[in-house]
């Protein structure tokens, strides 16, 4: 069916003032402050999991005006980045593959605008990797995919896709 209109969004469980705050901002990003948009989107998609895939969404149709909201958004997307990283988190895959979803999803326009915090994050991956009390195979594979994703540019090499996405055949 496609995308939800705008009008869509599944943002009543806020109150009417952040309501009216979050509507205006999807019709018009530019007539909001965005970092006081992304906070409130960011608050409470940590609070509530189930509200994370509807804050990506909005988040999104916000950003599709132009790139100047992204601005607004990197440092609450870094954070929550930042929460996935952590070792209770990457001990549950769909939190490790939201993670590297997200990094492959934007990870490279996040770098451009904030490399410091992006290193620190790749800091917390790297150890998540290295130090695996109980992560999943499949979560090792997906924070090793990550990792040199990002060392090769944000890119897949032939070698890497064919290494990670090739299935074995008997």
């Amino acid at each position: 069916m496609g995308e939800p209109s705008r009008e869509e969004y599944k943002i009543q469980s806020f109150d009417a003032e952040t309501q009216q705050l979050l509507k205006t901002a999807l019709k018009d990003p530019g007539a909001v402050d965005l970092e006081k948009v992304a906070n409130v989107i960011v608050d409470h998609s940590l609070q509530d999991s189930v509200f994370s895939k509807e804050a990506g969404r909005m988040c999104y149709a916000i950003i599709q005006v132009n790139n100047m909201p992204m601005m607004a958004l990197v440092n609450p997307v870094y954070d929550c980045l930042f929460r996935l990283a952590q070792p209770d988190s990457l001990s549950k895959e769909e939190e490790v593959d939201c993670l590297v979803l997200q990094l492959h999803r934007v990870g490279e326009q996040l770098e451009k605008m904030n490399g410091q915090r992006m290193d620190e994050l790749f800091v917390l991956i790297r150890d998540g990797f290295l130090l695996p009390t109980s992560l999943s195979s499949l979560a090792q594979l997906l924070l090793l995919e990550i990792i040199e994703f990002r060392a090769a540019g944000w890119k897949t090499t032939p070698a890497a896709h064919k290494y990670y996405y090739s299935e074995v055949s008997d």
